[in-house]
């Protein structure tokens, strides 16, 4: 049995489109209320409005990169207690250790992970 993600707002900040549908699907297969932005304008716009329980945030974007929605997140009173995660295919320790100084709870390499990992991720990040 899946945990059951109903009430829980999830905003994920992705550019590609396939990724972004599987990502959709999944968590909304799980009961989640979605929020998807594919672009750095629209996610700090979407933040500030819905205040979702958790970001999940690409950092290679057009216009707004990632570390700068990061930040703009951390330095909003608003959106400031929202946990980040970061799923991106940057990999170096730089990047990583970079994203968590920006204040993201964790860094997932798209590379590296599948859809279970990323919704036992959130799980653990929203303690459900």
């Amino acid at each position: 049995m899946e945990t059951n993600f109903t009430g829980k707002k999830i905003l994920w900040v992705e550019d590609d489109v396939f990724l972004s549908g599987l990502i959709g699907q999944r968590f909304g297969g799980l009961g989640a209320t979605l929020f998807s932005a594919t672009n750095g304008q629209q996610a700090l716009e979407i933040a500030k409005k819905e205040i979702p329980d958790v970001i999940l945030l690409d950092i290679i974007l057009p216009g707004i990169g990632g570390f700068e929605i990061l930040k703009s997140l951390k330095d909003n009173e608003v959106t400031k207690n929202i946990p980040v995660i970061i799923l991106s295919n940057l990999s170096q320790k730089g990047d990583i250790e970079k994203g968590k100084s920006l204040g993201a709870v964790s860094f997932l390499v798209k590379a590296t992970v599948d859809l279970d990992e990323i919704v036992n991720e959130v799980k653990k990040v929203l303690k459900i």
